[in-house]
């Protein structure tokens, strides 16, 4: 048999495999099978009918053909005014020049880094991390540096850890902002840490913002927003999660125009432009149905409440109360086990669903990451169901 690339390597990372209980929690789900599946981030309500129905109606009137590459520019300029809402600052001004529209996050960070990495640089990654980062930021051969945020310091950024960890060969420092799996928010004093030292050794900074319009009490802010940041910074985000529009597939790269330049030659060999009646749908939800964001936004704040709430009464373990996002990370060290073999006996055990926070990262080692996706009563069923099983452990 013809030998394979050795990229395929590089997109194999051990984060992979933290997926395995939550596909086969998929998969007996599909089967009818009594599951509460609290391992993704992906909303259980649909997309918003108002943007469904745009994007039928442009199916009808044929808008099904090609698209601009770089996205049609009046999305392009709702999604600038959208990254200066969410920036926290009021003299941030990003152009639709500076707007890439990509198949969501995801694919932004994979664009962001092929442009950006190559074999023999070193990029720093803040740790715990989502966990495709390992291979979509080390696809070009580029040296992943993990940079813990101590579970100890509740997983914020030690600046001075981050500083000795920039050799000569770093190229950039990347972060998620609001954090997954942390649900973290970092303030502006901490991004003003990281920018300052970006400038001083002429840095790249790659901010994955997906969850800038789902924070709780800390505001976000974007680090592109601080002076001298906007030439050197990317920021990716979508509307997968604040529109519940996971499988539509629409994000967006915002950076300096000259890196929207290489990402549109970029897209040119890669996707050729996202689906029109996809853009037309994106529009809406950035303009005409933004309302929807808020009105999500409070469900998941009295989703992440009432999670928080039912597993504070474990004895054996502590929940951490999340900023931001759609995630509770329940530590679970106590127990004395893997936070791998708890997620597979709790799932044995109790049909529910968790995901090894080591896939994370070291930090996040002792903990597993439920998500808040699901309904009220689902949840609540979930949270008893995993008390039960702590309690168990104890007996």
């Amino acid at each position: 048999m013809p030998k394979f690339s050795s990229l395929v390597n590089r997109i194999a990372g051990e984060g992979a495999a933290a997926w395995d209980t939550h596909f086969r929690a998929k998969q007996d789900f599909s089967d009818g099978k009594d599951v509460i599946i609290m391992s993704v981030g992906d909303p259980d309500f649909p997309t918003p009918a108002s943007i469904i129905d745009v994007a039928v109606e442009a199916l009808r009137s044929g808008d099904t053909h090609y698209s601009e590459i770089t996205g049609r520019t009046k999305l392009r300029k709702a999604i600038a005014e959208e990254t200066m809402r969410v920036s926290g600052s009021d003299s941030y001004k990003v152009a639709p020049e500076n707007v890439m529209v990509m198949a969501g996050t995801q694919n932004a960070l994979f664009g962001a880094s092929l442009c950006l990495l190559e074999s023999g640089d070193e990029v720093i990654i803040l740790d715990p991390m989502y966990v495709t980062y390992e291979a979509c930021m080390g696809i070009m051969g580029a040296t992943l540096v993990r940079v813990a945020t101590p579970r100890s310091n509740g997983f914020r950024p030690d600046i001075s850890t981050i500083e000795k960890a920039i050799t000569p060969k770093t190229k950039a420092i990347a972060f998620a902002t609001p954090n997954n799996p942390t649900g973290v928010v970092m303030t502006k004093v901490e991004l003003q840490a990281i920018a300052d030292l970006a400038i001083k050794h002429d840095l790249w900074v790659i901010a994955d913002e997906v969850y800038a319009a789902q924070t709780f009490e800390q505001p976000h802010f974007s680090i592109a927003a601080l002076p001298g940041m906007q030439d050197r910074t990317v920021t990716c985000s979508s509307l997968s999660k604040s529109q519940a529009m996971t499988g539509w597939r629409i994000g967006w790269m915002v950076g300096p125009e000259e890196l929207i330049n290489h990402a549109d030659n970029l897209g040119l060999a890669m996707l050729y432009g996202v689906p029109p009646f996809i853009q037309e749908a994106a529009f809406d939800a950035l303009t005409a149905s933004r309302h929807e964001i808020s009105g999500m936004l409070e469900i998941y704040r009295k989703r992440r409440d009432l999670v928080s709430g039912l597993l504070t009464k474990a004895t054996n373990a502590h929940v951490l109360i999340p900023e931001a996002g759609m995630f509770v990370l329940l530590d679970i060290a106590e127990t004395g086990m893997t936070a791998n073999e708890f997620a597979r006996r709790l799932y044995g055990s109790e049909n529910v669903s968790a995901l090894d926070g080591a896939a994370f990262g070291e930090p996040a080692a002792s903990c597993v990451r439920l998500s808040f996706t699901s309904s009220e009563k689902q949840l609540e069923e979930g949270c008893r169901r995993i008390l039960r099983f702590l309690a168990s452990l104890n007996a």
